[in-house]
């Protein structure tokens, strides 16, 4: 008994190494598979980046120019690619108060306008008349800056071609008896195409006054595409004021 007991133990110690010899190869492979999704886990976003990069390379930005208004100075960024308006934003807009929510209300229809159309050719929001009467102006400024047409479709400012087309006048600042009015034309293709008030009467019944009546003379001048409008009720004089500045811009661009 006592001679068997050593061969005994051999045989058990040699199982135990082959145990543990097909332990170790089993465990080894199972590390391989796991670190393999993690590399392949790693690699989609920058596979999904190169592509984003390829589409950006073939647009351009460009940022018109900050045009002032009674409530705060607008600008336009624009993403042109291939000759057509693919993003507007605001860069700036009319802030504080009563501003923030027409400009929150305002901008993204203007931002859609503009990408619909192509040009600057767009509507103004109701309730925003200078916030879009701005807006239009700088967008059409960074149109001209990209050399791009000014529509897909039709539109004088094309026909003109990017950078003559369109020329933005400052009428005289007229003195009146309750303070200056001042107007500032945007004309493209031979026809006003955008008007805002630099100076208008302020302070007391003036303010209300003002406020009433000259988004309906900047939307009259539009319209009648001369100083020859209608005086608004109530704001004789500012409206005579108006008349005038707005002529006198007309002179100088020439008609």
């Amino acid at each position: 008994m006592r001679k068997s007991h050593p061969v005994r133990r051999a045989v058990l110690a040699g199982a135990a190494t082959v145990s543990a010899i097909v332990l170790l190869l089993s465990l080894k492979p199972a590390s391989g598979p796991g670190s393999a999704p993690a590399a392949g886990g790693a690699a989609p976003p920058v596979a999904a980046q190169s592509p984003q990069g390829g589409r950006d390379s073939g647009a351009s930005t460009v940022t018109g120019d900050a045009v002032r208004t009674q409530y705060g100075p607008v600008q336009v960024r624009l993403t042109v690619s291939g000759g057509r308006i693919t993003g507007a934003e605001a860069v700036q807009a009319p802030k504080g108060g009563q501003s923030d929510r027409v400009t929150a209300d305002a901008v993204p229809k203007l931002n859609r306008a503009a990408v619909a159309a192509g040009s600057a050719d767009i509507d103004a929001v109701s309730g925003a008349t200078y916030t879009s009467a701005g807006y239009r102006q700088s967008l059409q400024s960074a149109l001209d800056k990209a050399a791009a047409p000014a529509g897909s479709g039709s539109g004088s400012e094309s026909e003109s071609g990017p950078g003559r087309g369109t020329q933005v006048l400052t009428g005289d600042a007229v003195r009146t008896q309750y303070g200056p009015v001042q107007v500032r034309v945007t004309v493209s293709g031979g026809r006003i195409t955008g008007v805002e008030a630099l100076q208008t009467p302020k302070g007391g019944r003036s303010d209300r006054i003002t406020g009433e009546a000259v988004p309906k003379l900047e939307r009259a001048a539009v319209a009648a595409g001369s100083a020859d409008i209608d005086a608004v009720s109530g704001a004789t004089y500012t409206s005579a004021g108006y008349r005038q500045s707005l002529q006198s811009a007309l002179d100088r661009a020439g008609g």
